[in-house]
């Protein structure tokens, strides 16, 4: 018996002749399986907005509860027509306490320049026809 045959070589040349015919000459390859997408668990969570009332939500971030600070309730893009809500700055980090200490208040909205004094920003000083 020669060293060099294969498994199935070697299978065919114990049973005989015969076997050779019953054994596979191609390989034989299935559809390969698709998988389903992996969906993720979703918890239930409870969303509290800024004026107190509540709702329930399926989402995937394991916080029971969320509070929000901003939204469409006390939003000014929500709510254009709300007077309470206009010109109002809510600086609850020091944000704008800390860029008014740096850069001064010039860049509050507030703040009217007359357009005579200050000549940069006349129309006139812009250099161009108009």
């Amino acid at each position: 018996m020669p060293p060099s045959l294969t498994s199935s070589a070697l299978t065919a040349h114990r049973l005989g002749s015969n076997a050779s015919a019953l054994l596979p000459k191609t390989q034989c390859r299935h559809a390969t399986l698709l998988r389903r997408p992996k969906r993720p668990y979703t918890f239930t969570q409870l969303i509290t907005l800024s004026d107190g009332s509540t709702y329930l939500h399926r989402t995937t971030s394991p916080a029971p509860v969320y509070r929000s600070t901003k939204d469409i309730r006390n939003h000014p893009l929500w709510n254009p027509s709300s007077q309470k809500l206009m010109n109002v700055e809510e600086d609850e980090a020091g944000r704008l306490r800390a860029f008014r200490a740096r850069f001064g208040r010039g860049w509050d909205s507030e703040v009217h320049e007359d357009p005579e004094q200050v000549g940069i920003h006349s129309p006139a000083s812009w250099g161009c026809c108009m």
